[in-house]
């Protein structure tokens, strides 16, 4: 393949060298803002040597390279564009403005939460094993491996606003080392600690007037979010006004005192009662809606993701495992996910055209590993008919792991790497998983085969 010659073809077929804004790349697509989406060739572009898919989301217009291949003609295209000098933060910049306000706001949470994935599910993990070697007796309940590991296992829920802190201050164009200080406040050991506590009853100190709960905030989300979003603004304002001889000394001061204040008596009891809210309300939904709102939410969340406002869902997730100790929405997301790859395989089965062929294997196989945007845009919305199969997939599945109560104790994996979370909540959880999987993966593959689907019809490009 000469990805300097595909390169040179792209820059006309995406309406030339002043409609592109930026590039950048992931492990499988060419990431583009354009000024004007309209002007991208759709058809030509999916015609051109390893191109496996194109579509326009979330602001940014993206071309299906694969892994190995994309960072070749990436490094040509900005070559041939000029664009070496675009930082990464000047491409999200542009990213944002592109985006619709509900889209740039789920991103946002995104960006917050998606960093911290890797803490959380170690943590589940280890929660996991902690729990076996109770059950099982492998040692007694008194052991020090009981003790380290519950240590361990706890430890990300404990310190979360500190890590939340330091992501969403990173994102809201702060100090993040400030935002972790403030998350720090927040968790102080000064403050009753209520994280696996069912009743817990601080002390009130009385401050100007003000009866202040000292009851910290481990394992809270929405509070933390709230008040680092006040930080940034007051830290970003002072740095307008403060002279830069003093900067180092007067901003971080001022903002903390401030940001610490109006934590401890505003920005904390609202965020904790709004986040006890949300998680009434998706309690209320679960419990009484049942095998229903399985069915309703894995039916639409392939739709969900195609807005983009799927990202804002981990903020929801860490704060049911902070409130609950599980997760009962990632199961649901995750019978979605794979009823896609279940609709890509039937594509691969019954269609003609060996590019399509070449796309919808490996896309619906990266489905099954929890990475739904190449299928979904790939092929199945591309044909339409496989993603309403998908659909139908995903809405049976999600109706039966609700029906039986499956639940994860981390977010972000879905798929087969979700085994990882949902065993350590018990055999039975896991076994209603797989059969959950089942049925979504195979609904979505009959379903598809019989309504069956034209391969010349265009392509949908999502805006």
């Amino acid at each position: 393949m000469n990805y300097s010659e595909v390169a040179k073809q792209l820059i006309p077929l995406l309406g030339g060298r002043d409609n592109i804004v930026s590039a950048a790349h992931c492990a499988t697509r060419l990431r583009l803002v354009l000024k004007d989406e309209k002007k991208a060739e759709q058809k030509a572009i999916e015609n051109l040597e390893g191109v496996k898919g194109a579509f326009a989301s979330s602001g940014q217009y993206q071309i299906i390279f694969g892994t190995g291949v994309v960072n070749k003609v990436y490094e040509a295209f900005v070559k041939e564009t000029g664009l070496q000098n675009v930082s990464a933060d000047a491409h999200q910049e542009a990213v944002k403005q592109k985006m619709n306000p509900v889209v740039r706001f789920a991103k946002t949470l995104s960006n917050i939460f998606v960093p911290i994935i890797p803490a959380i599910v170690a943590s589940g993990l280890l929660m996991g094993l902690l729990g076996m070697m109770k059950v099982f007796k492998w040692v007694a309940p008194d052991s020090a491996w009981v003790v380290l590991l519950d240590m361990f296992s706890s430890a990300a829920f404990i310190i979360l606003p500190i890590l939340i802190g330091y992501s969403a201050a990173k994102e809201f164009g702060g100090n993040p080392f400030l935002g972790a200080v403030i998350g720090g406040i927040m968790t102080h050991p000064a403050l009753l600690n209520p994280w696996g506590l069912a009743e817990a009853k601080p002390e009130y100190l009385d401050f100007l007037g003000f009866k202040v709960a000292m009851i910290g905030y481990q394992g809270t989300v929405i509070p933390v979010l709230l008040a680092v979003y006040v930080m940034s603004k007051i830290e970003k304002g002072l740095r307008k006004v403060v002279p830069h001889a003093i900067d180092l000394l007067v901003t971080p001061f001022v903002t903390v005192i401030l940001t610490g204040f109006v934590t401890i008596l505003v920005i904390g009891p609202l965020g904790n009662a709004l986040g006890d809210g949300i998680t009434t309300v998706l309690n209320f939904i679960y419990d009484n809606g049942g095998a229903l709102a399985g069915l309703i939410f894995g039916g639409l969340y392939s739709m969900i993701v195609i807005t983009g406002v799927h990202h804002s869902f981990h903020a929801i997730e860490a704060g049911l495992l902070a409130k609950l100790g599980v997760n009962y929405l990632l199961p649901i997301w995750s019978m979605a996910n794979v009823a896609q790859g279940g609709a890509g395989l039937a594509v691969f089965l019954k269609a003609k055209r060996a590019k399509t062929k070449e796309v919808a294997l490996p896309s619906a196989l990266s489905a099954f590993l929890g990475i739904t945007e190449p299928v979904i845009f790939g092929v199945n919305l591309k044909y339409r008919k496989p993603f309403i199969g998908a659909a139908i997939g995903g809405a049976l599945g999600g109706a039966y792991v609700v029906f039986t109560n499956v639940v994860a104790n981390a977010y972000g994996l879905t798929g087969i790497p979700m085994i990882a979370i949902v065993a350590p909540e018990g055999m039975q959880n896991l076994m209603n998983y797989l059969i959950g999987f089942a049925i979504a993966v195979g609904t979505a593959f009959i379903t598809t085969l019989l309504l069956g689907f034209k391969e010349e019809e265009s392509s949908t490009i999502i805006k």
